[in-house]
């Protein structure tokens, strides 16, 4: 995962520790999200990547995220991409930072545990495949 946390910190202009922190949140929020056998193929693929998400949800504290996009995700239900995109905010990352990190974390996925498999992920979540 260092590789890849290099590149989300190159390509976002993020340190190594947030670009590892967000890279944790969205692999927690997979793990949640999408089906466990697709995202168990996935990880096994990504080594540390299981490591990265437990870290991100043994410091998630339960409560809703803030900033605009945590109030968004509040009106539509608190969950799904809404609630991802309050985290990430919460974590200090902008729009911009958040485009840049999915497209890396997903061409990363892409290389490691092929098209199928990331495909099957993006599909599973809704509205992911517009981020990604």
């Amino acid at each position: 995962m260092d590789e890849l946390v290099t590149k989300i910190a190159d390509a976002t202009g993020l340190d190594a520790a947030a670009a590892s922190g967000a890279i944790g949140i969205v692999l927690d929020f997979l793990r949640k999200e999408a089906p466990a056998d697709k995202v168990a193929a996935m990880f096994s693929a990504m080594p540390g990547a299981e490591a990265l998400a437990d870290q991100a949800a043994a410091s998630d504290t339960g409560g809703k995220p803030g900033g605009l996009m945590g109030a968004l995700g509040g009106l539509m239900g608190g969950g799904g991409l809404m609630a991802l995109a309050g985290k990430l905010t919460g974590a200090g990352l902008s729009m911009d930072q958040m485009q840049t990190l999915g497209r890396e974390l997903f061409a990363f996925g892409r290389e490691k545990a092929g098209e199928d498999a990331m495909g099957e992920v993006v599909a599973s979540v809704p509205g992911l495949s517009q981020f990604v």
